[in-house]
């Protein structure tokens, strides 16, 4: 039979990659060269899932992924947390004290500034972290140096000079998994996350109003983020996150009651709450 498919954004060796190869073992990873490329694989057909980061406890928000989901067709059906580790590896031979550049994406570079600094070396950014990896092996330059997750170093015949270089050890980025099918997670049978987006009228108090029902049925709203709709700098669009099924008396009767102060609101996943959350 053929291995389903998992899309993800970036180059082999990347973050995405790894964890696709820790949440699905059986399945083959497809490398995709941006993230609408990874949703357009699911929408497609090409691939089954995608697994796509959306929060960093360093970096934020993933921008473009919160623009993507609201206006796509896929849903949620699940979530990863990745501690993310980094490796200063570059080309066989060479040696830290050789070293003149770094390569490696914007935000592992900022991730990594206490190394960078140590070694004085000159940072230049990449689009990806593999790739950056890739780019150092293709180069046959033993001043060049690449940031990038351990598995790269295998993957591009790169040895590793240091390991675990991240300047802060709570690095963590989280993923979701897309699906063109809405799989709801059952209720009852472990922690649940609700994800949904709501649309308020631009009124006074009307996000207080919306949102009070969760306060007063108990509900913990665990993310609330706002968009800009329509070139408009009026927040009318938010994408919220609570614990809990849309079954459970709480969050059925907070939902009724947002409903009521929205003009729309559209659930993205019922899915199964990773085991790190209880960490």
């Amino acid at each position: 039979m053929t291995a389903r498919r998992i899309a993800y954004q970036g180059e082999p060796g990347a973050n995405s990659h790894l964890v696709c190869q820790q949440a699905y073992p059986d399945w083959e990873p497809m490398p995709c060269a941006s993230f609408e490329d990874a949703f357009a694989a699911v929408e497609n057909g090409d691939a089954d899932l995608a697994m796509i980061p959306i929060d960093n406890s360093i970096a934020g928000r993933v921008a473009d992924i919160h623009h993507f989901l609201p206006t796509s067709d896929l849903h949620i059906v699940g979530e990863r947390f990745l501690r993310i580790q980094f490796s200063l590896m570059a080309l066989p031979g060479a040696h830290i004290d050789s070293l003149r550049t770094v390569h490696s994406h914007v935000h592992a570079l900022g991730q990594c500034r206490g190394v960078i600094r140590e070694l004085g070396l000159t940072p230049v950014v990449a689009g990806d972290t593999a790739g950056a990896a890739r780019e150092v092996a293709e180069s046959g330059d033993l001043t060049q140096a690449a940031i990038a997750p351990p598995l790269a170093a295998g993957i591009y015949g790169l040895q590793v000079l240091r390991d675990e270089i991240e300047d802060e050890d709570h690095n963590t980025t989280r993923f979701v998994v897309l699906s063109r099918d809405f799989e709801q997670a059952t209720s009852g049978e472990g922690p649940v996350v609700t994800t949904f987006i709501f649309n308020v009228r631009n009124l006074p108090a009307a996000l207080y109003k919306a949102l009070g029902g969760f306060a007063t049925n108990g509900v913990n709203m665990t993310k609330l983020e706002s968009y800009m709709v329509g070139g408009h700098f009026t927040a009318t669009q938010f994408l919220a996150e609570v614990d809990g099924h849309p079954d459970d008396p709480g969050v059925r009767n907070a939902l009724e009651e947002l409903a009521f102060f929205t003009t729309e609101v559209k659930v993205l996943g019922v899915y199964p709450a990773d085991a790190f959350r209880a960490e």
